[in-house]
C-alpha cells in the first residue's frame, strides 16, 4: 500500500472560487430592481432642457412646479427603440385618461422620425412632450435606462420613481397608491 499525503493547499484556490460564486449568487438574488434608490425623492426635480418633438407641445419646468389642483404629474422617459416602452404604452394611455393625472413624456436619445412614428402608431398619451437628444436630462434625473417614470406631487416634489415598464400589476400596486381614483 502506497501512503500518499494529500496536500489540501492545492484545493484552496478551488474553494475560494466556489465561495465567490456563492457570494455572487446570493447578491443577485437580493437585487431588487423595483426599489432602485433615487436622491430626488422629496426634492424638486432637476430642470428639463428639452427640444421640441414635431409639433407637440413642449414640456417645461413650469409644468412640474407646485400646483393648486389635486393632481399627480408623471414624467416618463421613453424611446421608440425600447421594447419595454412598447409593453408599458397601454398602461400610459390608461393613466393619461385619469382626471387627476398629468402625463409628460421625455423621448430619450431617439431619432425624431422614429419617435414621431411610434406616437403615430401607438398613440400619444402625453399631455406635453420633449426630446432629450444628448441624454443630459436623463443623467440629471438619475435615469438608469428607459422606460423610467417619476411621480411629482402637488408641491412639485418627487414622490417616487419607477424603473422599468409599468405593467398592469405595477400600476395597481405602485401608482394607484398615489392617485386618487
Amino acid at each position: 500500500m502506497i501512503n500518499k499525503k494529500v496536500n489540501f493547499f492545492k484545493f484552496f484556490p478551488l474553494l475560494i472560487f466556489f465561495l465567490l460564486i456563492l457570494v455572487a449568487f446570493i447578491a443577485l438574488k437580493k437585487y431588487d430592481r423595483e426599489n432602485l434608490p433615487s436622491v430626488l425623492i422629496g426634492k424638486s426635480p432637476p430642470p428639463l432642457v428639452l427640444e421640441n418633438l414635431g409639433s407637440y407641445d413642449l414640456v417645461s419646468n413650469k409644468d412640474l412646479d407646485s400646483i393648486k389642483e389635486n393632481k399627480i404629474r408623471l414624467v416618463n422617459f421613453w424611446a421608440s427603440w425600447c421594447p419595454p416602452c412598447r409593453v408599458e404604452h397601454p398602461q400610459l394611455e390608461r393613466l393619461s385618461e385619469l382626471e387627476n393625472v398629468e402625463l409628460y413624456g421625455v423621448n430619450y436619445k431617439d431619432k425624431k422620425n422614429s419617435a414621431l412614428n411610434f406616437l403615430k402608431e401607438y398613440g400619444n398619451p402625453f399631455l406635453k412632450i420633449g426630446t432629450d437628444q444628448s441624454g443630459r436630462n436623463a443623467i440629471e434625473w438619475g435615469v438608469y435606462g428607459v422606460p423610467e417614470t417619476f411621480a411629482i406631487d402637488q408641491e412639485g416634489r418627487v414622490l417616487f420613481r419607477h424603473a422599468g415598464p409599468i405593467t398592469k400589476e405595477i400600476m395597481k400596486t405602485k401608482f394607484f397608491k398615489f392617485i386618487n381614483q
